[in-house]
């Protein structure tokens, strides 16, 4: 495997469902503990190791954790990073692209209107974009963390994973396709899988509230939209207020200082979004904790 001894074998830890008002068995999977602080890594290493002979820099458009993900990858390959990042991302994200050798270019907008900036500053240049969660090497690095969750946990009757593009969701979907479920977990204000779904096909929604900065993509990428159907998904949604709620618990119980995002798997347990029947074990992925304020 082309990651293997790359990126981070990340843990778990086991937490009482009735801790969280659940009947079940939770498993956390601890992805915020990946080099970068997020799953990120694993889709942009493998997207960097997968780059022809000859490349000498990447660019990308980011809520800030696939920005520091790619510079610490080109980092590590020697090539130059130019990341376009939304104002919306708190500045700590922005200082650890940074931190990692990379050029930060801070756009006005959302992921949007980043991703615009990124392709027109790319044009006539001898780079080489990386997409944040819509290209076939990014998700099949994410899908790498399914293949742990299956080893670390193979009797989970369901894996939760937060979705913005979508990149995760398809990578870790299609790495434990007949093994075990994967239901995508979206804020209510960047619910773009569900509205492709109703629509039959990625549509653009509007974005905002205080997980936008890591999934506030726009349109659902086509992998993602791919996969849930083929698979029959449903996305579970939760609100602004369920998503504080979850990651002050996991700060408060777990000492566990997770970002917005990466609390929305744990928002739906919490809210009841995601049914739990007794007996059963559920994995929640954890992806990243690049916001440092304690909630």
């Amino acid at each position: 495997m082309r990651l293997e001894g790359k990126v981070r074998r990340t843990p778990v830890l086991e937490v009482h469902g009735d801790e969280l008002g659940v009947p079940g068995r939770v498993v956390l999977k601890l992805e915020l503990t990946q080099h970068t602080a997020s799953f990120k890594a694993r889709g942009a290493l493998n997207s960097v190791l997968s780059l022809p002979d000859g490349v000498r820099g990447v660019t990308a458009a980011s809520g800030g954790n696939h920005g520091a993900a790619l510079a610490w990858a080109a980092q590590r390959l020697g090539l130059s990073a130019d990341i376009f990042v939304s104002a919306s991302s708190p500045p700590e994200k922005v200082d650890r692209i940074r931190g990692f050798g990379a050029t930060a270019h801070v756009i006005d907008g959302y992921y949007p209107e980043a991703f615009a900036a990124a392709d027109e500053w790319a044009k006539g240049r001898d780079v080489t974009s990386v997409h944040a969660y819509d290209q076939y090497s990014t998700v099949c690095g994410q899908g790498t963390l399914g293949l742990e969750v299956a080893e670390q946990v193979p009797e989970a009757a369901r894996v939760l994973v937060a979705c913005g593009g979508g990149g995760l969701y398809a990578g870790v979907a299609t790495a434990l396709s007949g093994r075990m479920p994967v239901t995508p977990v979206e804020p209510e204000r960047c619910a773009s899988l569900r509205a492709a779904l109703r629509a039959g096909e990625p549509v653009a929604v509007e974005v905002g509230g205080v997980a936008a900065d890591s999934l506030g993509a726009a349109t659902i990428g086509t992998h993602a939209f791919a996969v849930a159907g083929d698979l029959g998904a449903e996305p579970a949604i939760v609100t602004d207020d369920d998503i504080v709620a979850a990651r002050r618990w996991l700060w408060e119980r777990c000492r566990v200082l997770a970002e917005p995002g990466a609390s929305a798997p744990v928002a739906a347990l919490m809210s009841g979004a995601v049914a739990v029947h007794p007996g059963d074990t559920v994995v929640v992925v954890v992806s990243g904790g690049n916001n440092p304020a304690i909630p």
